[in-house]
């Protein structure tokens, strides 16, 4: 792998980060100016370019636009002692793989580096993050488990209905996605869908929404206004939040789906109605009948057919089709790279609750696109309401553990095909070292508080040190 290169002309920068990067086994090479830097670019290029904002000679974000038009696909990472808003985002402007304050936690600096260069060097191949990926797709609806084959089910059963129907479901599990489908898929599908949420809309002026108004109806009132029902004329009316409707709206929408006319306020002349109704709720109706809220015989007229849609921790396993199209979705319109979520990611997001549903997991992916600094999402990289507090917390060690075992696995096989002897031993020291090096680092070098915390014997964490020489305090 090609090493990392580092600009900045404070000596001592460049001495900590030398010595960090070699102590993770990662190779580098110093610049104290960035007129060295492009000219060493004519002969070579770095993995990963390094570089502080205030260069003796240069700008950093000036060696950034002149790196990146030579090497659009280099990773270059900005660092700042001097963090402002208008640096950030020229930095992220021109094509900053990630921007830095200082001074900056070493361990995250060296992972960044890290997943930095793992893309460079399969940017440099020309392998793609998820070939498999690149070209699926989308249909209306995603969703391969059993409860949203069901919906699909019954959107084909459907098809050749003009019935009523009752969607209901929590907040933000599609609804309207699916009554969409449903006119798409059905004998209307030429005319208009207009959708209406009932509860958005001030109760004074949702009727003349919904039926329109004459001229000189009510003050304000200076032309004729066709409704929503004139409007869907023909095909399907979407009622959003049905079960917020004031009761006396009730009355005339049981009114127009009996007699199928209705009158715009303040007119004298019966239009008739040919629209199919769906609605869609995520309150108990049943609940607000009993409770005077909703009108039994409205309930009745708009429970014809019904059709729940599952929340989406029931089903975990379409989150991946579901973000991918998302994270696809949110590249596109926001016109930026696309970004893929890690193995550890997507098993976390599979564990996650999801309270907001499918609306939530859309704002998440729209977040990450703008957000993640690579283009592998990792656990990290996910915003920190999913990982704080309770379920959150656990699912987020579990991940981070998970990240680490998988890792593992990926050097073993590797080390497995140079066929090297004495794997075993070699391994077990390199993963004692770590450990032991860590709780030392922890403890400030006290060796019996490191026994104590790791669980392991005073005598045996000596002689293991001495093993693998390393040092501590002989307190």
């Amino acid at each position: 792998m090609k090493p990392i290169w580092i600009v900045d002309d404070d000596k001592s920068i460049r001495w900590v980060l030398e010595k960090a990067l070699a102590k993770a086994q990662m190779s580098c090479r110093l610049f104290a100016q960035a007129g060295d830097v492009l000219k060493a670019m004519e002969d070579e290029s770095p993995s990963v370019l390094l570089s502080d904002i205030r260069i003796s000679d240069m700008s950093g974000l000036d060696l950034l636009a002149r790196v990146k038009k030579r090497f659009p696909q280099l990773p270059v990472v900005i660092m700042t002692a001097y963090s402002d808003l208008d640096s950030a985002v020229s930095a992220f402007q021109g094509g900053a793989y990630e921007y830095l304050a200082k001074p900056f936690d070493i361990n995250r600096v060296i992972e960044l580096l890290r997943r930095a260069c793992e893309e460079s060097e399969k940017a440099a191949q020309g392998v793609k993050a998820f070939p498999e990926q690149e070209s699926r797709h989308h249909p209306d609806i995603i969703g391969q488990s059993r409860a949203m084959q069901e919906v699909f089910r019954a959107i084909g059963r459907l098809s050749q209905s003009h019935a009523t129907v009752l969607l209901t479901g929590e907040s933000g599990a599609g609804k309207e996605v699916v009554a969409r489908a449903l006119h798409r898929h059905s004998l209307r599908r030429a005319a208009p869908f207009v959708a209406i949420n009932t509860a958005a809309i001030p109760r004074e002026l949702l009727e003349s929404e919904l039926f329109g108004h004459e001229r000189g109806a009510f003050t304000g009132a200076n032309a004729t206004q066709i409704g929503r029902f004139e409007q869907a004329k023909g095909g399907t009316l979407f009622l959003d939040e049905i079960g917020d409707m004031p009761m006396e709206l009730q009355t005339r929408l049981l009114r127009v789906l009996s007699d199928g006319s209705f009158y715009r306020v303040g007119g004298r002349q019966l239009i008739a109605s040919d629209v199919r109704v769906i609605a869609a709720t995520n309150q108990n109706l049943e609940q607000r009948v009993a409770q005077g809220l909703f009108r039994e015989d409205l309930f009745h007229r708009l429970n014809v057919i019904r059709l729940r849609l599952p929340a989406l921790r029931e089903r975990p396993e379409d989150i991946e089709s579901l973000a991918d199209y998302f994270l696809a979705k949110a590249a596109s319109s926001l016109k930026t790279e696309r970004k893929y979520l890690s193995a550890e990611a997507l098993e976390f997001m599979r564990q996650y609750p999801f309270p907001g549903n499918v609306r939530q997991l859309e704002n998440i992916c729209n977040w990450l696109t703008v957000m993640a600094s690579s283009r592998t999402i990792r656990v990290a990289d996910l915003p920190p309401e999913m990982k704080t507090g309770g379920a959150g917390t656990e699912l987020a060690q579990s991940a981070q553990c998970a990240g680490w075992t998988e890792e593992l696995k990926r050097e073993v096989a590797e080390l497995l095909e140079q066929e090297k002897p004495g794997l075993m031993n070699r391994l077990t020291d390199k993963f004692e070292a770590a450990v032991f090096q860590t709780a030392l680092a922890f403890t400030h070098g006290k060796k019996v508080e490191a026994a104590q915390r790791l669980g392991v014997g005073r005598n045996t964490l000596t002689r293991k040190l001495q093993e693998l020489g390393l040092q501590g305090d002989d307190e």
